[in-house]
């Protein structure tokens, strides 16, 4: 008999229609992450959100929780999309996908403005540096100097969406490496636990436009620049878990595709609730040519946009045409007072 979880689910419950990704993309990858991560977290799939765009990325919420309810918004309306949603009914859980060029091009105004009111949800930007859905142009988290598949050379500098997050008030931030489950599920629990905008950018090579010896964001790229920030675990209040080595160490993990990579666990000198140590690491990262994967910045002082709105303990979308149709007197009430 299949193991169930607490709320007497299986890994099963969590699935979603066959996937129709390119063989070998990263984004398959990160969905088999969601799917851990809901599960070992005993989340019910019906009190999930999905949302997302359009793009390569956004066709992905089709491929797990299957019974959650699931909103494709138009390019670049994501984030505003899972404002109004969140707003309208906080006690569903949101979890958003987008991509690179539907998070950091048409939809960059929506998402700053998400980050800057802190609304609820975890975010996941499944990052591979093109337009994989309209045949490999780059965007803007391309790598300058980064040379497209028929040969152009980017010119342009990249938008570091951790930064920019951290910067516009995302009080959740991490990155991770698509063929890392051992690192990005528990960051997907973390940020699924939080309270806040949690965003989590996922480097997703693309198999097919982005995957050759000139780019950034290729799977050997990747693999042979990653730096850890720390091994990740999410600790819920009835599971204990354990790591397998020492702070200050390397270890070798072999990835679901049977590629190793070498971790170097950073210890306690690193301070993820310090803004400041957040974006210089990122900056020396930059400089130094290497991703930092791990929990980036945490902040679990600032409220989330509902509760700032002081709404009412009924979810918005419960309420029937009399609670939300003001009174004539009422109205009256208030254009005397737009009068003064």
């Amino acid at each position: 008999m299949a193991k169930a979880n607490r709320v007497d689910l299986t890994e099963k419950d969590y699935k979603g229609a066959e996937s129709t990704m390119c063989r070998g993309c990263g984004h398959d990858a990160i969905s088999a992450s969601i799917m851990r991560a809901f599960f070992a977290s005993s989340v019910d799939p019906r009190n999930v959100i999905k949302l997302s765009g359009i793009g390569c990325s956004s066709k992905t919420p089709n491929y797990f929780m299957n019974q959650a309810f699931g909103i494709n918004a138009v390019h670049g309306r994501m984030a505003s999309v899972a404002t109004g949603a969140n707003v309208a009914n906080a006690g569903m859980i949101p979890l958003g996908i987008s991509g690179d060029g539907d998070t950091s091009a048409i939809g960059l105004g929506n998402f700053c403005h998400m980050m800057r009111r802190n609304v609820n949800i975890t975010y996941v930007i499944e990052n591979n540096g093109v337009y994989g859905l309209t045949k490999g142009q780059f965007s803007a988290t391309a790598d300058e100097g980064t040379v497209m598949k028929g040969g152009k050379i980017n010119d342009m500098p990249a938008i570091d969406l951790a930064e920019l997050a951290i910067t516009l008030g995302a009080t959740y931030v991490g990155r991770s490496f698509s063929g890392d489950r051992k690192q990005l599920a528990p960051l997907i629990q973390g940020a699924v636990s939080h309270k806040g905008a949690a965003i989590l950018d996922v480097l997703s090579p693309c198999v097919t436009f982005n995957d050759h010896s000139g780019s950034t964001k290729s799977l050997k790229y990747i693999r042979e620049h990653l730096d850890p920030l720390h091994d990740i675990d999410f600790i819920p209040p009835y599971e204990n878990i354990e790591v397998d080595y020492q702070e200050g160490t390397d270890q070798e993990v072999t990835l679901h595709d049977g590629s190793r990579i070498t971790l170097h666990k950073l210890g306690h000198n690193y301070d993820p609730t310090n803004r400041m140590q957040a974006v210089t690491a990122l900056h020396a990262a930059v400089a130094e040519h290497k991703f930092l994967t791990g929990l980036i910045y945490l902040n679990e002082e600032r409220p989330q946009f509902v509760e700032d709105l002081d709404l009412c303990d009924t979810p918005l979308a419960y309420l029937d045409q009399e609670a939300v149709q003001p009174s004539q007197e009422q109205l009256d009430q208030i254009n005397a007072e737009l009068m003064k």
